[in-house]
């Protein structure tokens, strides 16, 4: 088994193509290297593609489960012509924590919860769940989502009303745990 351990800074681009090269041998035709955000990774994309003149009429998005809604309807915004198949990378299911022996974490949460099977390489519970939460304030289409009536970083995504209501009790339970965005992966002015 690998062990991929980074001692510098990367783009997430390098880091699959040196997988891709050590694990199986292959190595990508293109690499975007400049996306700090789930926008760019589309849109950056995309003007690589027109650059050297391949169609983005079918794509495959390959994406980390936690944020393949918002990468889907970002490919939905800038693409909205394009036949997109969506894949998720995995599927994890968190469920109540049988032995409870674990350090808890600064929420507790990691001592309450563990994943039914963990992937290789998967975050912990906690930022797991962070990841989660913070998925559902950027995909709403209100004021302060990323949607067509908020920011217009994505198309319409409907989240379901058991969605929102399970968000609401976990927000309300573990406050620390939303993430807001992070300004320092903001897209430049001008690269969307």
């Amino acid at each position: 088994m690998t062990h991929w351990v980074c001692c510098t800074p990367a783009p997430e681009a390098d880091v699959f193509a040196a997988y891709l090269r050590s694990r199986h041998g292959l190595a990508p035709d293109a690499l975007e290297r400049l996306s700090t955000n789930c926008g760019n990774n589309v849109t950056y994309l995309l003007r690589l593609m027109g650059e050297r003149g391949w169609p983005a009429d079918r794509l495959i998005l390959a994406q980390d489960a936690t944020m393949q809604r918002r990468m889907h309807a970002i490919m939905r915004k800038e693409a909205p012509c394009a036949e997109v198949a969506i894949f998720a990378t995995y599927a994890v299911r968190v469920v109540p924590r049988p032995d409870g022996g674990r350090p808890a974490a600064p929420s507790g949460l990691d001592d309450a919860l563990a994943f039914a099977e963990e992937p290789l390489g998967m975050w912990d519970v906690e930022r797991y769940v962070a990841l989660l939460l913070g998925e559902i304030p950027r995909l709403r289409d209100d004021e302060g989502g990323y949607g067509p009536r908020g920011r217009g970083f994505l198309a319409h995504v409907d989240v379901p009303d058991e969605v929102l209501a399970a968000w609401g009790r976990l927000r309300a339970a573990f406050p620390d745990l939303v993430r807001p965005a992070n300004p320092a992966f903001a897209a430049p002015r001008g690269a969307r």
